[in-house]
C-alpha cells in the first residue's frame, strides 16, 4: 500500500515521485521503458549532446574568422553517439540515485490500471497488484507517424527515423529529408547539415518553426539556407518509396531521392495500453484533460507532462509535477503558463517567451514592440562573425510591462530565462530600465531594446 502512485519515469514522474517521496509520501514509480523517458534518453538531452558537437565542428571549421587556423577537422559520429550514450548513463544514474534518497520504490515494467476499490486505485506490475488513494499519470508522448504511403514499411526497414532511430545513427547519411519543420526537425537539420549531409526540409505550412514569432523564423530559415538547407515550404508528403521522398509542391508532383527520411511532424500523448479507461478519466482530443491544479475530473486522479497535452516541454512537466505534489501535501499551488520560455537549440538559438505579434493580432491584443539587433552587443560582436541576430520585446503599452520577448542568437537559451521573470512578475519596462546588467554580456540585450520603446 502505497500514499501515491506514479505512471511514467519521464521528467514529470520522475521529479514528482522524487518531491513526494522527499516531503514523507510513501511513493510507487512505475516505469516500462526507461528512467528519465523520452528527454533524457532520446530527445532532450542526446539532441544538444550532439548538437554541441556540431557546433564545435562549426568553429573548428571556421577559426580562421576568430584568427585561430586548423587543419584536418573532422566529425567522428561513431565517438559523438558513444559521448552521448555516456551522458545518458550518467544522467540515469544520477536520477536514480536521487529516487533511491527521497525513499521511491521503482517497478520498471508495463503499470496496469485495474480501477477504484475502496478508494483506493489499484495498479498491476507483473504478477504484484499495487493501491494508493493518489494517482500521477505521466506517460509523456509519443511521436506521430502519418499515414503517408511507405512511412510504415520506411520505419521496418531503416529507411524511415523518429527522433528515437535518428538520435542512435552511428553513420551520416549523405542525403537526409526532414518531414516537418517544427524544433525537433530544425534541430536535427543543424546537426546534420553541419556534419556534412545534404538536408532538405519538407513542411505544409509556409513558415518554419511553428508559432515561433514570424521575424525570428524568417532570420532562422536565412541561416540555415545560408549552410546550404534546403526548404520545401507549403508542401505536402504524399509518399515514401524505399530512397526517395514524393510531395506536391504548388500542384505539382515532386519527387527528390533520399538515403534517410526523418519523420517529425509532431508528438502525441500516450494515453492508451494502460487501463485508463477504468477510471473514467475524460480525454479531448487525443489528451487527458486536467485543471489548473493538474487534477482529471476524476477525483486523485491527475496529469503531468505531455499526456495533458498543455504545454509539451519538459520543464512545462517538471513544474506541473511540483504543483501537483504540493496540493497533495496540503500546499495550495497552481500552474501559470503565460511565461513558459522555449527553445530551438541550433546554431543560432532561438529563445522565447509570451506573446508574438502574430498571438497579440490574432487576440486583439495592444502592444508596442521595440526590435534590436544582436550586434548592439559587444560581446556578441566579439563571439560572432556573421551574426545577424536580434532581440524583439513586446509591452502592453496601457499596463507598461513586457508581454513577450523574443531572441535569435548566442546564448538565447540561457537569457529567455530573463525575459521569463520579467514577465512572469509583470515588472514594469521602467523598473527593468534600472537593472544593472553585467557588461560585456549578451543578455544586456534586453534592457538596451527595451530602451528602444
Amino acid at each position: 500500500m502505497y500514499d501515491l502512485i506514479i505512471i511514467g519515469g519521464g521528467p514529470a514522474g520522475y521529479l514528482a515521485a522524487e518531491r513526494a517521496g522527499h516531503s514523507g509520501l510513501k511513493t510507487l514509480l512505475i516505469e516500462k521503458r526507461f528512467i528519465g523517458g523520452v528527454c533524457l534518453n532520446e530527445g532532450c538531452i542526446p539532441s544538444k549532446t550532439l548538437l554541441h558537437s556540431a557546433k564545435l565542428f562549426d568553429y573548428a571549421r571556421h577559426g580562421g574568422d576568430y584568427g585561430v587556423s586548423t587543419t584536418g577537422a573532422a566529425i567522428d559520429q561513431r565517438a559523438v553517439i558513444a559521448r552521448k550514450n555516456k551522458i545518458v548513463r550518467n544522467l540515469v544514474a544520477g536520477i536514480r540515485s536521487q529516487l533511491k534518497a527521497s525513499h521511491v520504490t521503482v517497478k520498471e515494467d508495463l503499470g496496469q490500471i485495474l480501477g477504484r476499490e475502496g478508494g483506493r486505485i489499484r495498479v498491476r506490475v507483473g504478477e504484484d497488484v499495487f493501491t494508493a488513494p493518489k494517482l500521477i499519470i505521466a506517460t509523456g508522448s509519443e511521436a506521430i507517424i502519418p499515414p503517408i504511403p511507405g512511412a510504415k514499411e520506411g520505419l521496418e526497414n531503416g529507411f524511415v527515423l523518429t527522433n528515437r532511430e535518428i538520435l542512435a545513427l552511428e553513420s551520416i547519411p549523405e542525403s537526409l529529408v526532414i518531414v516537418g519543420g517544427g524544433v525537433i526537425g530544425l534541430e536535427m537539420a543543424s546537426y546534420f547539415n553541419s556534419v556534412g549531409s545534404r538536408v532538405t526540409v519538407i513542411e505544409m505550412l509556409d513558415k518554419i518553426a511553428g508559432p515561433t514569432d514570424g521575424e525570428i523564423s524568417a532570420i532562422l530559415r536565412k541561416n540555415y539556407e545560408k549552410k546550404g538547407v534546403t526548404f520545401k515550404m507549403s508542401c505536402k508528403v504524399t509518399g515514401l518509396p524505399n530512397g526517395s521522398v514524393e510531395f506536391e509542391e504548388n500542384g505539382q508532383a515532386q519527387r527528390i531521392a533520399a538515403e534517410r527520411v526523418l519523420l517529425s511532424i509532431g508528438r502525441k500523448p500516450v494515453t492508451g495500453g494502460f487501463g485508463l479507461e477504468t477510471l473514467g478519466v475524460l480525454i479531448d482530443n487525443g489528451r487527458i484533460v486536467v485543471d489548473e491544479r493538474g487534477q482529471s475530473n476524476v477525483p486523485g486522479v491527475y496529469a503531468a507532462g505531455d499526456v495533458n497535452g498543455v504545454w509539451m516541454l519538459a520543464h512545462a512537466a517538471y513544474r506541473e509535477a511540483e504543483v501537483i505534489v504540493n496540493n497533495l501535501l496540503g500546499r495550495k499551488d497552481i500552474v501559470r503558463y503565460k511565461a513558459v520560455p522555449s527553445v530551438i537549440y541550433t546554431n543560432p538559438e532561438v529563445g522565447c517567451v509570451g506573446e508574438t505579434e502574430e498571438s497579440c493580432k490574432a487576440r486583439s491584443i495592444d502592444y508596442r514592440v521595440a526590435t534590436l539587433p544582436m550586434n548592439y552587443s559587444g560581446r556578441y560582436m566579439a563571439e560572432n562573425a556573421a551574426g545577424d541576430g536580434i532581440c524583439k520585446v513586446l509591452v502592453d503599452p496601457l499596463r507598461k510591462n513586457m508581454i513577450g520577448c523574443h531572441l535569435i542568437g548566442s546564448y538565447a537559451s540561457e537569457i529567455v530565462t530573463t525575459a521569463a521573470m520579467l514577465i512572469e512578475t509583470e515588472m514594469k519596462v521602467d523598473d527593468i530600465k534600472e537593472f544593472i546588467f553585467p557588461h560585456p554580456s549578451v543578455s544586456e540585450i534586453i534592457r538596451e531594446t527595451i530602451f528602444r520603446l
